[in-house]
């Protein structure tokens, strides 16, 4: 994706701040975003507001939705098989049990802390139904795996997912040798995020000091606490529409916590690694 970088004044060299206006958004982005963001796309001007990420030293990536596109098809399995773990649990039909996981997941934050919360299940168990999927049509991305490769410092994965199912994401991208290590649901206690003791967990285990750090996201309220702990981050979006998210999660944002967008995360880091 190519999109312009604004130039700095004179007076202001880019390594000496990161602004923290956004541009305004296109007046037709119910149409921008029904298209994807195509190479003459006014959307694409949106993108990749600020000029460095320079200061940085410990780059964060959610997984999901983040490091591979939604055309992989992984989700909608997940998404699926945690209906069907309702069904079975509490003998519902699909529509009703798909009802009960969406409610879970806007009052709990995930469906899992819901069912710990209301039915007191093994998480483990939970976990392993969910993540039991075909992982066939997520290929390797050598262009990401290069541009992660090349970033100065660590880069940790931070997931609501399982370690298991990250480690399986990451070594079919090709890029699991660049990551140091993966903080799941487990680790953080099975609290996920976007609640700030997840963040505060992870920051203390990996020993992260957030004014070096960006996190990577691709829903926008999980971009809240990092931003407000000091981090720079980067709102992810989708190339095309998923049909299978709500349309809330995958459009564009111009929040005060939220410092960049794209929607092609290899270009970004390569990007953003040049100055």
């Amino acid at each position: 994706m190519n999109v312009s970088t604004p130039k700095p004044t004179s007076d202001r060299k880019l390594e000496e701040s990161r602004p923290t206006d956004l541009p305004s958004l296109p007046d037709n982005l119910s149409d921008v975003l029904q298209q994807g963001p195509s190479q003459h796309s006014p959307l694409r001007d949106t993108l990749l507001p600020k000029p460095s990420l320079t200061h940085v030293d410990t780059w964060i990536f959610d997984l999901d939705n983040t490091l591979y596109p939604h055309d992989a098809k992984l989700w909608p399995q997940v998404d699926l098989r945690i209906t069907l773990f309702l069904a079975e649990l509490c003998g519902l039909d699909g529509i009703s049990a798909r009802a009960l996981q969406k409610y879970y997941y806007h009052r709990y934050g995930t469906t899992l802390r819901g069912l710990m919360e209301e039915y007191g299940i093994d998480p483990e168990e939970f976990l392993d139904f969910a993540h039991s999927i075909d992982y066939s049509e997520l290929l390797p991305n050598p262009p990401l795996g290069e541009a992660i490769a090349a970033l100065p410092g660590r880069k940790l994965i931070l997931t609501n997912g399982s370690r298991a199912h990250a480690e399986a994401v990451a070594l079919k991208l090709g890029i699991r040798e660049h990551f140091e290590d993966v903080f799941d649901i487990v680790a953080s206690g099975f609290v996920p995020k976007p609640e700030p003791s997840t963040y505060e967990r992870f920051l203390d285990r990996h020993q992260v000091d957030p004014a070096g750090a960006v996190m990577f996201e691709d829903i926008e309220k999980n971009l809240v606490v990092p931003h407000a702990l000091g981090m720079a981050t980067v709102l992810v979006l989708p190339k095309t529409i998923d049909p299978f998210r709500e349309a809330a999660e995958q459009a564009p944002s111009v929040a005060p916590h939220i410092d960049f967008m794209t929607d092609d995360l290899a270009d970004f880091l390569v990007r953003m690694r040049g100055g």
